[in-house]
């Protein structure tokens, strides 16, 4: 089996999650999700499931961060141009979404970052190797 990963997401409004989500890229996987948890699926390999504090607390051995003070962790999402990653933070932004920097050019790395409804933090950037510093 190829291995996986699957980042866990505590939200408050399942279904506005669930719309913000759907509406930068990723697809609802049905088979696992109910009405206290839905799998969004990036690719292949890679799935966010977001549940409801609820659910998350039955996993969790800390108390949930508040995420819309606090930073928990940063997602990043590579994209194949930086047209794509613009087209994915309109969506996102059209959906909700919060752009809490402007983007950043490292010349080799465009980056743009947009947070969810519940403050989690996703980079969603285009890496261009050709112009990566020679070593």
């Amino acid at each position: 089996m190829p291995k996986q990963i699957f980042i866990n997401l505590a939200v408050k409004n399942l279904q506005k999650s669930m719309d913000f989500y759907t509406a930068l890229g990723f697809t609802n996987n049905p088979q696992f999700s109910d009405e206290t948890g839905k799998c969004m699926v990036w690719c292949d390999n890679i799935f966010v499931m977001i549940m409801t504090h609820e659910k998350f607390t039955g996993f969790a051995t800390k108390p949930i961060a508040d995420t819309k003070i606090n930073i928990a962790a940063l997602f990043s999402l590579s994209m194949d141009s930086i047209g794509e990653v613009n087209n994915m933070m309109a969506s996102g932004l059209k959906a909700g979404g919060v752009e809490p920097t402007e983007m950043k050019d490292y010349g080799f790395m465009q980056q743009r970052s947009i947070e969810d409804f519940d403050g989690h933090t996703w980079e969603i950037f285009y890496l261009d190797m050709t112009k990566f510093p020679a070593q």
